[in-house]
């Protein structure tokens, strides 16, 4: 069944998407837990989390981490915090790998 994020990839369910290339889209979290909260996500819905992403495709997971390098300089000047949440009892919801750009105004409630 593909993910939440699977559907945003084929337009179906719309997002805020603020960058895209052929194997990662990125996008505006519509429960922003900071004043900018971005998802970087693989296309591939491959893999659940980032240490099988990182196992798979170390080059793909540089791309990631890239992806939000780049955002964050767009949107946050360069400061950020990058969060990879991997298993549901650290806050992974949903299971397609992903990762959490957040800058600005962070507390410790932006963890999860």
């Amino acid at each position: 069944m593909p993910s939440i994020f699977s559907r945003i990839v084929a337009r179906e369910i719309p997002a805020d998407i603020v960058f895209e290339n052929d194997r990662v889209i990125a996008f505006r979290d519509i429960a922003p837990q900071a004043p900018v909260h971005l998802l970087v996500v693989p296309k591939s819905q491959n893999f659940a989390n980032v240490a099988e992403l990182a196992a798979a495709d170390p080059e793909l997971l540089a791309e990631v981490v890239s992806t939000a390098q780049q955002l964050a300089a767009e949107h946050a000047n360069g400061e950020f915090r990058l969060v990879f949440n991997s298993g549901e009892t650290a806050g992974q919801t949903v299971f397609h790998v992903h990762a959490h750009v957040l800058a600005g105004g962070l507390s410790e409630s932006s963890l999860a």
